[in-house]
């Protein structure tokens, strides 16, 4: 038996682990994966047997899912519905007609084109939207595993090939050419993989803003008529595009360029058709399945069922997520995790006013920043507009959600000309988890992680709760004032408030963090302490201010507290799922931030009589504590 003073992760989980198995059509089950399977389970019900929802979106969604489970009218469309996109991609004759085909590719179509240009919120001007310009996304999870000595580099790429190989002949094409796409995808992603960004490089996503004027970006790129794609998508020019990969920018013309004509046509080919599988009959979306099953460890594909419900809740997510929150989400449990969060913010804005290594300026407009931070919780007020043209008619649900996506392509390219939104929410309220927004300075809570063992107003203590979902609030708070979060001002602007002296006492404290974790062993891997700063800095704060909170109630139980920090956390996965996040996941493995994040606490150490020589020690000079 494990002694939570030497583990405390394998100490409370230690039931949990000897008795729970991976589901075969996962690559991991956690603790928020239990309530992903439960809420599953709870809205398939209800979608089976509720008749009529009264609801014009959520009526439209029921046939959409009765659509997508209809596994028979799958199997008959065949792949036909796939075959007007496939013959965009056919009929291009050369490299002159793929660029001059590009705004009605990207507008009106479900063909991938090998760069990105999205409408994001602009960082240094939070209320209006800006341009972004990026590169494809690669096969291969992260850039990592493009190195020559990563050991499952030849062995991820063969078994893409031999897979698309295989969806291919099923669409009709001869082994020789199936073949050669294969190869040529390969080929070209091998081109793309060289300049993308790193995972770590879209951690620190504050370096991602980097505007160039518009006529110095056309001038730049000279091998796609810029101008004209961006008046097709925007209607006009902007007056910048924010460059969100830079290698990608500076050699575009050697990734879009004629000679590479055949090896862009074969990746747009491929990558549309192995996207379609989704959509089509069983055999083809297991087929289609199996490479990302390959990359994760999971052994099976999702049932009918379930694949079902995922294709419709995907769709309909918002809608669904509203149906739930109305359904599920009482005001009680509102209102007390409302209490929490008041009282979370009030404890960070009390521990910066006794800060030590801040100067008073700095410690001011932190304060403001959490006197301005909005907090979302439970469900939102209403359902966005584009829902309402999400009807379903006699289509395949190919067409269906391909139909649905131009919708979406014109919806997200006709706001650029609008104000941010700073009430949307970008998560369902069905979906486990929680998020904070450095662009909006806003926190949300959507209702489905407000369940055992995060929160119960019944089944748990108030130091339990506190040890759950008080400090998941408070790890939202706290990434205000990560290494991203501290870099945007009150209102939501990238936009320097420190002084230059209080910035680099916070750096130094960034990298005490960043060398706790890196470089430790788990799964046949090590950890990358620069990729999983932000996240480490904000579970310490949310963890010290959840304690802190706890602290004030008259019975508080610190072992409750931490024996339910260490139980939110509680995953078993896969190798090659475990390998895969620590090659690009912002996240530490769960059973480190259960271990390493109490070992910073001097209360842990002192509730628990930990003594040096416990698996659990760690000296007070080594404890690493910013917030």
């Amino acid at each position: 038996m494990v002694r939570l003073q030497d583990d405390l992760f394998e100490a409370v989980n230690a039931d949990w682990l000897t008795h729970t198995d991976i589901p075969s059509d996962r690559p991991r089950i956690a603790a928020f994966d239990e309530l992903v399977n439960h809420n599953e389970q709870t809205l398939m019900h209800d979608f089976a047997t509720i008749d009529t929802f009264g609801e014009p979106v959520m009526t439209e969604f029921a046939k959409f899912y009765k659509k997508a489970g209809d596994f028979i009218e799958r199997f008959e469309f065949g792949t036909d519905p796939v075959r007007p996109e496939i013959d965009k991609i056919e009929k291009l004759s050369d490299y002159a007609a793929l660029v001059a085909s590009l705004p009605e590719l990207i507008l009106n179509s479900q063909v991938p084109v090998p760069f990105g240009l999205s409408v994001d919120t602009d960082m240094k001007d939070a209320v209006h939207y800006a341009l972004t310009f990026s590169g494809a996304g690669l096969i291969l999870p992260d850039t990592t595993y493009y190195a020559e000595d990563h050991p499952r580099k030849s062995e991820l790429l063969d078994f893409y090939v031999a897979n698309t190989v295989k969806i291919l002949s099923d669409f009709g094409y001869e082994q020789a050419i199936a073949l050669n796409h294969a190869e040529n995808i390969v080929k070209f992603d091998a081109i793309l993989a060289q300049y993308a960004n790193t995972s770590e490089e879209w951690a620190k996503y504050a370096e991602l803003y980097n505007p160039v004027p518009i006529k110095e970006f056309i001038e730049a790129l000279t091998t796609v008529p810029f101008a004209d794609v961006i008046k097709g998508l925007l209607g006009k020019l902007p007056d910048k595009v924010i460059v969100y990969e830079k290698r990608v920018y500076a050699n575009f013309d050697a990734i879009m360029n004629e000679a590479n004509f055949e090896l862009i046509k074969s990746w747009m080919l491929v990558k549309l058709i192995r996207s379609s599988t989704h959509y089509l009959s069983d055999d083809l979306r297991i087929l289609g399945s199996e490479f990302s099953r390959k990359l994760s460890g999971t052994s099976e594909a999702r049932s009918q069922e379930k694949h079902a419900f995922d294709l419709a809740t995907d769709q309909y997510s918002q809608a669904v997520g509203l149906y739930y929150g109305h359904t599920y989400f009482g005001e009680t449990a509102k209102a007390d995790v409302k209490r929490m969060t008041t009282e979370m913010i009030k404890v960070y804005q009390e521990r910066l006013d006794k800060n030590t290594w801040l100067s008073r300026p700095t410690i001011d407009k932190a304060i403001k920043k959490l006197d301005a931070m909005t907090v979302f919780i439970g469900f939102p007020d209403k359902l966005p507009d584009i829902y309402n043209q999400f009807t379903v008619t006699h289509e395949s649900i190919y067409s269906l959600v391909a139909r649905f996506n131009v919708v979406r392509s014109h919806r997200h390219y006709a706001k650029f000309n609008e104000p941010v939104d700073k009430t949307e929410w970008h998560m369902p309220a069905h979906m486990v988890n929680a998020y904070f927004s450095p662009d909006s300075n806003t926190i949300v809570f959507p209702a489905a992680i407000l369940q055992k063992p995060f929160y119960s107003e019944t089944e748990q203590t108030k130091s339990q709760n506190y040890g759950g979902i008080g400090a998941v609030i408070a790890h939202e708070i706290s990434h205000a004032f990560d290494n991203n979060g501290a870099l945007f001002d009150a209102f939501g602007n990238m936009n320097n408030w420190w002084t230059d002296e209080d910035f680099k006492a916070f750096e130094a404290k960034q990298e005490l963090m960043i060398a706790e974790f890196d470089g430790l062993d788990i799964a046949g891997a090590t950890v990358n302490g620069k990729l999983v700063v932000s996240e480490n800095i904000a579970d310490a704060g949310g963890l010290t201010a959840a304690m802190t909170a706890a602290l004030r109630e008259t019975d508080v139980d610190l072992k409750a507290f931490f024996k339910q920090w260490g139980e939110i956390w509680r995953i078993k996965a896969s190798q090659e799922y475990q390998q895969m996040l620590l090659s690009m996941d912002v996240h530490a493995p769960g059973k480190l931030r259960a271990n390493i994040q109490v070992s910073n606490l001097d209360e842990f150490f002192d509730t628990f009589d930990v003594k040096e020589g416990d698996g659990m020690w760690r000296s007070e000079s080594d404890r690493v504590k910013i917030w």
